[in-house]
């Protein structure tokens, strides 16, 4: 199944796109996909129904991230080597780990905000991973029950103040707006191997990123079971899995988001998405 959600942020419905292309709304049949629609068996109600008569989308509607604000957003840094090498940073042995804010949470086509300040705001395109059930300990040969599907995301960042304020990567990578979701979640059982899809992002029409995530260092099995060693992941939460090579700071001389600026992506199987930058104001 495809999963979306739209309408006016904050005033999401959820809706589901049919092999036919119809997209209709489900939203007289569940609130939301958050996370007690995924741990009471949401998914499974919803393909147990006729949905073909429900009532269609808009095609004018705003797709809003396709689950709800999750629990946690964990992204896995330097995921591809090549990626790690432009960043001039060593290839990790164990998968890094950092956060970005669920408040930086937006849709596929919604307006990234330029943060105040910002002089070095970058693209990332990524395979995310949406959890769908509670899982902690979980092995690798067990990892793929506790996943729900996977989306197209856009790991914005403001490299002065990831790199060079000091602490943790947190801070340049959880401004509003700075994790462009979608347009779906697209369920597992779609993705027979999330471990072999092209991924490519283009700024303002020239290819940037073009690559496959047959490159990760870590794949999504180990991922999954790697963070759940060390939290509970909810369903819902989000897992951005890192991004290949072709990012602007990897660029010589480096290159960053300006006013204007647009970028389009996409991930074989989960759709594309575009979005256009625009200065704080």
């Amino acid at each position: 199944m495809k999963l979306f959600r739209y309408g006016p942020d904050g005033q999401e419905k959820p809706g589901v796109e049919l092999d036919s292309g119809k997209r209709v709304s489900v939203s007289s049949l569940i609130q939301d996909y958050n996370e007690s629609f995924f741990q009471n068996g949401g998914l499974e109600k919803l393909r147990d129904v006729d949905l073909t008569n429900l009532p269609e989308v808009n095609e004018k509607e705003r797709f809003g991230p396709p689950v709800s604000r999750p629990s946690k957003i964990i992204c896995v840094g330097l995921n591809y080597a090549n990626h790690a090498r432009e960043a001039g940073m060593d290839i990790p042995k164990e998968p890094i780990l950092f956060f970005k804010a669920s408040t930086s949470l937006c849709g596929p086509y919604d307006t990234v905000i330029i943060p105040k300040n910002s002089l070095k705001t970058d693209w990332e395109v990524e395979l995310n991973i949406v959890i769908g059930k509670k899982a902690q300990y979980v092995s690798i040969e067990d990892a793929y029950d506790y996943i729900a599907g996977y989306t197209l995301a856009n790991d914005i960042s403001e490299r002065e103040f990831q790199l060079e304020k000091g602490g943790q990567w947190v801070k340049g990578k959880s401004c509003d707006t700075f994790s462009p979701v979608g347009p779906y979640l697209v369920t597992k059982d779609e993705i027979p191997n999330p471990n072999n899809l092209k991924l490519w992002l283009k700024v303002n029409g020239e290819m940037r990123q073009n690559s496959n995530t047959q490159e990760f260092i870590f794949n999504v099995e180990q991922v999954v079971s790697y963070i759940s060693q060390f939290m509970t992941l909810l369903p819902g939460d989000m897992i951005f899995t890192g991004t290949p090579p072709g990012v602007g700071m990897g660029m010589k001389p480096p290159v960053f988001v300006k006013d204007g600026d647009v970028m389009e992506l996409g991930i074989d199987g989960l759709g594309k998405s575009c979005q256009t930058a625009k200065n704080y104001n």
